[in-house]
């Protein structure tokens, strides 16, 4: 860790990069002001096009009347595979001249967010893919999944919607666990089944598209969580073995750390039957979920506000660094 020298903190700055877009928010001293937004991520040839992002960043700074930021805390998607960290903090901190800059993945900035603060505690985070992260910000900083909808993201949109639609095809074939509402809804959004495999194997947006699909199939499975019986079978299976996989992930993500508190976000996990077999095998294992207090914005500023208060931020070489 290191320590840096406390100094009295004009302007602090939250942002927060993802695919949908960037996000930015300053902290003054009567109060957070207004969000701020640019373009998202651009992924080329090199990776993340980080100084594109950072000159965003710097108009939108600009257009607050802010030149200067006392302390930036730069929230990234893809900072652990598609960029190199270093170089992303070199050109934030140029680009945004604030007197400290932190560059963090956004699993951290989404677990400070949805907890409040720097505290032990776990995050699952279940949208188009599905990541887990924990950590007590010391000794335990644990990351599961997140390996894509081909290798893993299990309890993810993408991959609820692929085996949605595996399971159509297991019907079509007249193999065990197979869904003719599946089938049925898959070729009303996708076409003929013949396209399908092009669609997941080859198509660059095959992640989103198969997302589309996830609430179909949890609508299928009832939607309500009544548990009256009337949902497609095969539906409702898929969305217990998501729920559960995310409850895994999470707990595996707490591993180590004390007393942590588990929350998990992102829009499945609004589906009733996938939150409901989440609740049920945390309960397995005596663990419940807490609320989540914010966002990966909310966490930026409060990794922002902390350096700005006790001088310091833990750093990781892999999570989250400081300049």
């Amino acid at each position: 860790m290191n320590v840096v020298e406390s100094r009295p903190v004009a302007v602090i700055v939250g942002v927060d990069v993802g695919g949908s877009g960037l996000r930015l928010q300053c902290g003054y001293a009567g109060g957070p002001g207004p969000v701020l937004t640019a373009p998202g991520v651009r992924v080329g040839a090199d990776g993340i096009d980080v100084a594109a992002l950072a000159q965003d960043a710097r108009r939108l700074l600009a257009g607050a009347g802010v030149s200067a930021p006392q302390v930036v805390v730069w929230g990234m998607r893809g900072l652990l595979f598609l960029a190199d960290r270093h170089a992303v903090l070199r050109q934030v901190r140029e680009a945004l001249g604030a007197t400290r800059t932190v560059v963090a993945s956004d699993a951290v900035t989404n677990l400070v967010g949805a907890v409040g603060g720097l505290r032990p505690g776990a995050v699952v985070a279940a949208g188009t893919g599905a990541v887990a992260f924990g950590s007590d910000f010391g000794d335990h900083w644990n990351r599961v999944d997140g390996w894509g909808h081909v290798l893993g993201d299990w309890g993810s949109a993408a991959r609820l919607g692929l085996e949605g639609l595996a399971a159509g095809l297991r019907h079509r074939d007249g193999l065990p666990g197979g869904s003719a509402t599946l089938l049925a809804s898959g070729q009303e959004r996708f076409g003929p089944v013949d396209g399908w495999p092009r669609l997941v194997m080859t198509s660059p947006d095959a992640p989103h598209l198969l997302a589309s699909f996830a609430p179909v199939v949890t609508a299928a499975a009832g939607g309500t969580g009544s548990g009256d019986g009337d949902g497609d079978a095969a539906a409702s299976a898929l969305c217990a073995t998501a729920g559960a996989a995310l409850a895994d992930s999470l707990l595996a993500a707490a591993e180590g750390l004390p007393a942590p508190a588990l929350v998990a976000t992102g829009g499945l996990v609004g589906a009733e039957p996938v939150h409901g077999a989440l609740r049920a095998r945390l309960a397995e294992h005596d663990r419940a979920l807490s609320p989540a207090l914010g966002g990966s914005l909310d966490g930026a500023l409060l990794l922002a506000r902390h350096l700005a208060e006790v001088g310091s931020v833990p750093e990781h070489p892999a999570y989250l660094l400081c300049a």
